[in-house]
């Protein structure tokens, strides 16, 4: 390809992009990379052969992460970054892959890093406060938030709990944009995702050899945090041997790589969370109970959705217009049928529940309104108007008469088929004929009962007929 063309379409590109050689100099960068990371603006040919952290000394993390690539040689890394403010005021958060550079025989020959802006302030526009993007009308969330920015100027652990889907990453990401550490990365870190071995080479790194495929030195995610949040999300899922390596950083801020012997320091903030009871699985022993005390300094609770019902239309208002205006769809508000029975669902999944149900809705409604029916919801919560409810007698019941009469129910509205009754009823084909079996049913359409009631004949077995019969 022609290098001015090449040029071109770099140019051209709406993400950022910027590759350095093996030494750390920068072989290419367009023009968006040079706005979004503060990069002085001019010829572009005049950052190429600069070392990539003088041209982008701006957001020194994204500089470090990219030596960071050469040193580890790593498989290309996808997540997000909050950039260093420029000019006072917030640059908001790249999504970016960061990715080595080989040739055809496997030889590393430098790093490429290419990003898209995720958040941050519109050209013209002071970039708004993080707390007015979290939809807050109840006193339970609106208690959270004033915590949280109590607590952001600190340099104390902070242990958010709650379920699934609550809102627990936005909350980390409030406490690291008001505290003095904005400057510095905000790393995310999901310890559910990861294999014990790979969540140690995760955080602390890891040293060449210290393990099969480990041809080069890699730096962990405590280095790359460091000045800045380290945010820990299902901490609970911890392994053991994890769990006191990470207790040691968090008494003294040291640690080393894995296969190491040099100790490393770190300055990272600790905000963890998670979803389970973890005072429940350090009584089991399965967590540290001296590790929860160093986690546990600051304690934020977010309640579900369906505790905060003052949320909920102001909510479901915001995810509306954010999903009609990035899908394009001319959806402007709700019917009183739609909104009545938003507020009428259980919300199992919370806020992560509600936000893929209205995006669906918008997606589907056919006028300028979501109606009922285009939100698509579990019809198995308890609060929701469509939902059975099971009649409990004052005198009580038989649970084995109740299991057998909805199996019994299942397999009459499905004709008998057996698949269509254990889709009925939520469980496998396989498990719906154990319970039949169990439960003693049958019917005449089944072939092993059918085999079961025709009339035995006799027959001469395999073999009889070649057999001949004694002489009188």
């Amino acid at each position: 390809m022609d290098a001015t063309f090449a040029r071109f379409v770099l140019g051209s590109m709406s993400a950022g992009i910027i590759a350095i050689d093996t030494d750390g100099a920068v072989v290419s960068i367009n023009a968006e990379a040079q706005r979004v990371l503060g990069c002085p603006q001019g010829d572009l040919s005049q950052a190429v052969g600069r070392d990539c952290r003088a041209v982008i000394d701006a957001q020194p993390a994204v500089a470090r992460m990219l030596i960071g690539t050469l040193e580890a040689g790593a498989a290309p890394l996808r997540a997000e970054l909050v950039l260093a403010p420029l000019g006072g005021r917030p640059s908001g958060t790249i999504g970016f892959t960061l990715s080595p550079v080989r040739d055809l025989e496997g030889c590393l020959r430098g790093a490429t890093l290419m990003f898209r802006r995720m958040t941050g302030p519109r050209q013209g526009h002071a970039a708004p406060d993080v707390a007015e993007e979290i939809v807050c009308r109840s006193p339970a969330l609106r208690s959270v938030l004033d915590l949280a920015r109590r607590v952001a100027p600190t340099r104390s652990t902070v242990l958010i709990s709650g379920e699934t889907g609550t809102g627990k990453e936005l909350i980390a990401g409030l406490i690291h944009t008001a505290s003095p550490r904005a400057r510095r990365p905000l790393v995310k870190v999901n310890c559910a995702a990861l294999p014990e071995t790979l969540l140690e080479s995760e955080l602390f790194g890891h040293e060449r050899g210290a393990f099969t495929g480990a041809d080069r030195q890699r730096v962990g995610r405590f280095e790359e945090a460091s000045g800045g949040t380290l945010f820990l999300d299902e901490i609970g899922d911890m392994s053991a041997a994890t769990q006191a390596k990470l207790l040691r950083v968090l008494e003294n801020q040291e640690f080393h790589r894995l296969g190491g012997t040099v100790i490393l320091r770190t300055d990272a903030r600790i905000v963890s969370a998670t979803n389970q009871d973890l005072e429940a699985k350090i009584r089991t022993g399965r967590f540290r109970e001296d590790l929860f005390f160093r986690l546990n300094v600051i304690r934020i609770h977010l309640a579900p959705l369906r505790e905060r019902p003052e949320d909920l239309a102001a909510l479901a208002q915001h995810m509306l217009r954010r999903s009609a205006r990035e899908l394009q769809r001319p959806v402007r508000d709700f019917s009183r049928p739609a909104l009545e029975r938003i507020h009428a669902h259980h919300w199992p999944g919370n806020v992560r529940e509600l936000q893929n149900a209205i995006e669906r809705a918008v997606l589907m409604a056919e006028g300028p309104a979501i109606a009922a029916e285009d939100l698509s919801l579990f019809a198995n919560s308890p609060d929701d108007p469509g939902a059975w409810r099971p009649e409990l007698p004052p005198e009580g019941v038989s649970l084995p008469e109740v299991e057998r009469r909805l199996v019994l129910e299942a397999l009459r509205r499905a004709g008998h088929v057996q698949k269509d009754a254990a889709r009925r009823l939520g469980v496998s084909r396989r498990k719906l004929n154990y319970m039949i079996g169990r439960m003693g049913i049958t019917h005449a359409s089944w072939r092993r009962n059918r085999s079961a009631m025709a009339p035995r004949r006799r027959t001469r077995r395999a073999g009889a007929a070649g057999r001949r019969c004694p002489p009188p």
